[in-house]
């Protein structure tokens, strides 16, 4: 995990963003919203393979890393090596840890210390920040 500078690889305007997302993709991933728990068809998908950013491709979570939490969210209790970054949300009166694409800078969700061996996250993600690409 490293902190965000605000800086990535990717950048793009608001309407460039707006041409390529739904827009729940947009106002999750580029306005820092959340889907309502249970709608995201990815929190009961365990199958092999890789979860990347829905806004970019990036690599993000391996399906070995991914557990049901029982939030209604995709949750995984690590990411993939240099797939994310974080920054402190002080927003709802309580200070959390926000998730982000280190690539596009996407808001994916939050990351908790309530999460399984061997880490102890719970990296709760946004199931339509993330897009699956099974393992062939």
């Amino acid at each position: 995990m490293t902190t965000s500078e605000n800086k990535y690889e990717i950048e793009k305007t608001e309407q460039e963003w707006k041409e390529t997302l739904t827009p729940e993709q947009f106002k999750v991933l580029r306005k820092h919203g959340t889907e309502r728990a249970g709608t995201s068809p990815l929190d009961k998908v365990y199958d092999q393979g890789t979860y990347v950013c829905a806004g970019c491709g990036q690599p993000l979570f391996n399906a070995d890393a991914k557990f049901d939490s029982g939030t209604g969210w995709p949750s995984f209790y690590q990411p993939l090596k240099d797939g994310i970054d974080t920054k402190s949300d002080r927003s709802l009166f309580m200070t959390r840890t926000e998730v982000h694409c280190s690539r596009c800078g996407g808001h994916l969700g939050h990351v908790f210390n309530d999460g399984p061996k061997p880490t102890g996250l719970r990296y709760c993600m946004n199931g339509v920040s993330l897009e699956f690409t099974p393992e062939k």
